[in-house]
Formats: structure tokens, C-alpha cells, sequence
């Protein structure tokens, strides 16, 4: 079993991956899983300046999609794993499913895979998301997916994190004790 799972959860540039960083490096070993793409200039800018913030000692993996499949073929043992972040990582499978049957439903077995293999693996697990129920919904039925599968996935996570920080401009609200779960 993990050594412990906690997800980072909060909006857009609230600090979450900061904390993550932050909470990682006290780690000797670590594995910087990157879900990212660089379709843009811009992206491709966001991408270095968070590599120049990684300490170098950290092993980087790169994977937008397979991203259960490309941890289990790393043979290198790590301390801990920190995934930044899911939510690109669920937007990733979303669009390579758009138009077919049961996109939620594939998506949370895809992060059931993935807590699988965190059980499965010794390290703590470091995970960002960003919180998606707070907004408006979506106009657009592309867009209303994203929010109910990101918004299920991230309740996946949570309910069986150890511990759930909800990052608020910069400050972490310890979210996992103050109640029990939906379900």
C-alpha cells in the first residue's frame, strides 16, 4: 500500500503546485509526473518555468494520457510521486473520447487504474486538481463534461486521500477532517 496519498485541490493559479513542490521535497527520491502539453507558445512557457522551479535531482515523466501505464513501466524507486496535475490529465482523456458513450464513466475507471496503482505502489503520493465546482456551468456540452468528470474524479481522489489541502490565494485549508464524504 502508498505511503500515504494527499491531494492539492483549489482554482486556477491559487498555489497548488507550490504546496505540492513544497511538500515533496523533503523527499530524496522523487517522481515529477507531468500531464501537460505544449500546444501553445504560451503552454510551452508555463511548462519551463515550472521545470527551472524543480530541484534536478527529481526524475521527470512526461505523459498526457497513459499515465497508470507509463508510472507501472518506471523501474526506479522513488519516495514519492507527485502528479501535476489531474485536471489536465482528465481534459487529455476527455478529448480523445469526445463523442463516444460513457465518457464520465471510462474517465473515473481510468483514475481507479491510477489509485490502483498507488495502492499498489510504496511511495506518498502528491496529487494537484484543480476544483471545478465553484464556477458557472459550462455553456457548452464539451465543457459541462469536463466539469462532471474532473468534479467525479476529484471526489474519487478525496475520498480516499489521507489528506485533502484546499488551496485558497496561496493559503492551505486542511479540508480531509472537517467532514465526512458525500457517498
Amino acid at each position: 500500500m502508498g505511503a500515504g496519498l494527499t491531494l492539492i485541490i483549489g482554482g486556477a493559479r491559487s498555489g497548488k503546485s507550490a504546496l505540492a513542490e513544497k511538500l515533496t521535497g523533503r523527499h530524496e527520491r522523487v517522481l515529477f509526473v507531468a500531464t501537460a502539453e505544449a500546444l501553445d507558445d504560451e503552454m510551452q512557457r508555463r511548462i519551463e518555468n515550472h521545470k527551472r522551479n524543480r530541484p534536478t535531482t527529481w526524475h521527470t515523466l512526461e505523459e498526457p494520457r497513459a499515465v497508470t501505464e507509463a508510472i507501472a513501466s518506471i523501474d526506479v524507486a522513488h519516495d514519492a510521486l507527485l502528479l501535476d496535475c489531474l485536471t489536465l490529465w482528465v481534459s487529455n482523456l476527455l478529448l480523445d473520447l469526445e463523442g463516444q458513450a460513457d465518457v464520465e464513466k471510462h474517465i473515473v475507471a481510468e483514475a481507479e487504474r491510477l489509485l490502483a496503482a498507488y495502492e499498489a505502489s510504496d511511495a506518498e503520493w502528491i496529487v494537484v486538481t484543480n476544483e471545478v465546482g465553484q464556477g458557472v456551468v459550462p455553456p457548452t456540452v464539451l465543457g459541462r463534461a469536463f466539469q462532471d468528470a474532473l468534479g467525479r474524479v476529484n471526489q474519487v481522489f478525496a475520498a480516499r486521500a489521507d489528506k485533502v489541502n484546499l488551496l485558497v490565494a496561496g493559503i492551505a485549508v486542511d479540508v480531509k477532517g472537517i467532514g465526512g464524504n458525500v457517498d
